[in-house]
């Protein structure tokens, strides 16, 4: 079932599956891959990305008609700084120890990609309601990738998970896990899982890619981020082969009046 477009619910699908900012987007990496050393880092991270990215698209939607075209990028960061600000502070006071872990890259929020890139792209020409469900949903997703990434990490590197050892005592490590090549590897295979879902989930049954006029291109469909079906498909390629026709048609008609 297809959801109507801008909805809440549509938004949030789209940034935890359709277009999930890490899995495929591959925007963020700088904090994706830096800070998912375990799965706390990863939720913390995710978490107040989320937060910072929620409430900067509410405002900035709120303020899209006010702020001049040639003002909007300096207007959009310091709207991110702000509650980058706030959440950085907060952090320091009630979670000191994530606060810890975590470093610069809280502060570096205000530069992130996929903050700046659903501010211009999304909140600075929707409505409030729906930029702030971008957010969310966009945060959400972020927050779900880092998550799956860190636990991967910790699990495999370090033989716990959110601290606590999960592994047998006979359990070796594998410390390359929670180095950066670890971080390479796990998002490259995360990446590639998310690929193969999306692809399985945009054939149709009965439909064989090899033959013609078929559905089975998947890639040129989720450049649009749906599944047009055999039905579409074979009805696109009726009208690419009736437009040929009805030129060569006509161009002999012009031959015999003259």
């Amino acid at each position: 079932m297809r959801l109507k477009k801008d909805t809440p619910a549509e938004r949030i699908l789209n940034g935890i599956y359709n277009e999930n900012p890490v899995f495929c987007l591959i925007l963020g990496m700088c904090p994706t891959l830096a800070t998912t050393t375990s799965a706390l880092n990863g939720v913390g991270m995710g978490l107040s990305t989320t937060i910072i990215l929620t409430l900067a698209e509410l405002i900035i939607s709120l303020l899209r008609k006010i702020i001049p075209d040639r003002m909007r990028m300096p207007a959009y960061i310091v709207v991110i700084a702000s509650f980058v600000t706030m959440v950085d502070f907060l952090m320091e006071g009630f979670t000191p120890g994530l606060y810890k872990s975590l470093g610069i890259y809280i502060p570096l929020i205000v530069v992130n990609c996929i903050i700046m890139g659903r501010a211009e792209a999304y909140a600075g020409k929707m409505k409030p309601v729906s930029a702030f469900f971008d957010g969310l949903g966009m945060g959400l997703g972020f927050t779900i990738a880092l998550f799956l990434l860190g636990s991967v990490r910790e699990i495999i590197g370090a033989g716990t998970w959110f601290g606590m050892k999960i592994t047998p005592v006979s359990y070796v490590p594998v410390n390359i896990f929670v180095l950066a090549p670890g971080a390479f590897l796990v998002l490259g295979f995360l990446v590639a899982v998310m690929n193969r879902l999306k692809i399985g989930a945009g054939r149709r049954p009965g439909v064989d890619p090899a033959q013609g006029n078929m559905c089975g291109d998947c890639m040129s469909c989720m450049k649009l981020g749906l599944c047009t079906g055999r039905e579409a498909c074979t009805e696109n390629a009726a009208v690419k082969e009736a437009v040929p026709a009805d030129a060569a048609a006509k161009n002999n008609e012009g031959k015999e009046g003259v």
